[in-house]
């Protein structure tokens, strides 16, 4: 392969320009993504990267801040009556989409009925009977049949499906289809044209954006683009990227495997940070549609087998950089309880044999869900695998690239015949460390909620007693009520916290911490 030098170099030609020519006249921003961009909307699926991709390009009507307040952003004002049951928004004066059209309400109320269907939040704002109507193009409320305490809150989410405004004609999109076309009116803007899917996403600075003018605080206040371009390039290899990003030829890695840190620190040209404000959990989601995990036992049996030091050795191998971790919000959060886990803490493989066979199983295949182009994944699945084995599981891996993987889960197919088992991933804890925005926890049984579609009508009616909980005493019995019943269906099994790193040049600065990673207020030397 060339070095990237040389392909950036490449890409010049036919324009008449050299690597200094294009430099003098552009600031360009390198960065190295986790994976590679495949699926461009941030309602339709969940993961990571897009939900990054999503808060660069488009904007809400709020946004969460560095302490996961909802502050406005789209908004000009807004008032809510005294019972809690009326909001009225009136949107700031000349918002733009990228193809310079007006943001209206019409967009913003479409966007909003998308993200409704979809979204953890978003549905349990629409089971209090929240419905939007627009008085005008600027003006529009939202009118609610029970007082619903995170309205703020859920419309400033950078987590789980964004409440994110698309023009209308691809909000009117079906929620469980993506968006193929990504014309926000955030601060960058997606350059479809030069898009390549397993290698390169680019996007430009939006010249007619208007930040606000409060102080950056996560992903709220003014947000800066302070570069003309940004280019997230693919470079599968870490030691690669790492190394290109010793030589300079990028500035950014978002996220290093942890084997690729010890390279990076003796680098003296490069700062190591976290840029998101809490650790990230591994887990392992079982799909609930299908035998053998439609049967509480057969996951019950595959969580009392595992070993959360196992998993964080495989792919941390540093027991500074990790725990052992019993909360399905995120250990160290405000939710923080271990409540029933007591006895899943040790790995029984007798009980898990026991549990497996009152399940019925009977040696059926069971796809396993995996991705090598995902450090974690790459790192997670062979531990999974051995550890099955031992109890009982006939396993086959279906390893892809991470396109195809994304694709594949959330596809409701059969085991096999296009769909999955299984899956390995790990989630950011701003995605987990709220009950309402834990879409891994939403046990509702209409089939809307994340892949992987668990539905327990007893957990759910525990959920939102939690969500609804209005003081410290009930919340709390709430909240151990509801994580026992967790315990009990294991809808996700849980395999370890640990911190997450990105890395730059020290030519860049400006980097923030917030709940998604922000690529504005950044500048290069």
């Amino acid at each position: 392969m060339r070095p990237l030098t040389t392909r950036i170099a490449l890409l010049l030609l036919g324009t008449g320009l050299t690597l200094s020519d294009a430099a003098a006249q552009t600031t360009v921003l390198r960065v190295v993504p986790s994976a590679d961009l495949r699926v461009l909307d941030p309602v339709a699926v969940t993961v990571n990267l897009t939900r990054i991709h999503g808060v660069q390009i488009y904007e809400s009507l709020f946004a969460w801040d560095e302490k996961f307040r909802p502050q406005p952003m789209m908004i000009e004002s807004y008032d809510k009556a005294a019972d809690g049951l009326a909001y009225t928004f009136t949107l700031r004066q000349g918002l733009t989409f990228h193809d310079g059209s007006p943001v209206t309400t019409k967009d913003v109320i479409a966007s909003l009925n998308r993200w409704m269907k979809r979204d953890a939040m978003g549905r349990s704002m629409a089971a209090a009977g929240g419905v939007f109507e627009a008085r005008d193009d600027r003006t529009l409320t939202l009118k609610l049949k029970e007082p619903f305490g995170f309205v703020e809150f859920s419309l400033g989410s950078g987590v789980g499906q964004l409440p994110i405004v698309m023009r209308e004609k691809e909000a009117m999109t079906d929620p469980v289809t993506p968006v193929t076309e990504a014309i926000g009116s955030g601060p960058w803007k997606f350059n479809k044209a030069e898009w390549a899917p397993g290698a390169k996403t680019v996007y430009d600075k939006f010249a007619n954006y208007r930040p606000r003018t409060e102080p950056t605080s996560g992903l709220a206040g003014a947000k800066l683009v302070k570069v003309d371009r940004m280019e997230w390039i693919v470079l599968p290899d870490n030691t690669t990227a790492a190394n290109a990003l010793g030589r300079g030829e990028v500035d950014f890695m978002e996220q290093p495997a942890p084997d690729t840190l010890p390279i990076l620190k003796q680098m003296k040209d490069v700062t190591i940070r976290s840029a998101v404000l809490l650790e990230s959990q591994a887990w392992i989601r079982p799909n609930h549609l299908y035998p053998p995990f439609n049967n509480v036992k057969a996951r019950q049996a595959l969580a009392v087998s595992l070993s959360q030091d196992d998993y964080m050795m495989a792919f941390v191998g540093d027991r500074e950089r990790f725990k052992e971790c019993y909360a399905f919000f995120t250990c160290g959060g405000p939710f923080d309880t271990a409540a029933g886990s007591e006895t899943y803490r040790k790995p029984d493989i007798a009980r898990a044999k026991q549990l497996l066979a009152e399940s019925g199983y009977k040696g059926e295949k069971v796809y396993l869900l995996a991705s090598n182009e995902a450090a974690l994944s790459r790192s997670m699945f062979p531990v999974t695998v051995e550890q099955m084995k031992a109890v009982g599981f006939n396993v086959e891996v279906m390893n892809y690239d991470w396109g195809a993987t994304i694709a594949r889960w959330i596809k409701k197919d059969k085991p096999g015949e296009g769909g999955w088992n299984l899956f390995v991933a790990g989630s950011p804890g701003a995605v987990l460390f709220h009950p309402i925005g834990n879409f891994y926890v939403d046990l509702s049984c209409a089939g809307t909620n994340g892949a992987g579609w668990p539905c327990d009508e007893e957990g759910e009616k525990l959920r939102q007693r939690l969500i609804k909980a209005t003081d410290d005493a009930e919340r709390k019995q709430a909240l151990d009520a509801f994580h026992r019943r967790l315990w009990e269906q294991q809808p996700l099994i849980l395999a370890g916290q640990y911190q997450v790193f990105s890395a730059w040049r020290n030519t860049v600065d400006g980097v923030l911490q917030a709940p998604t990673l922000a690529y504005w207020n950044i500048s290069k030397k």
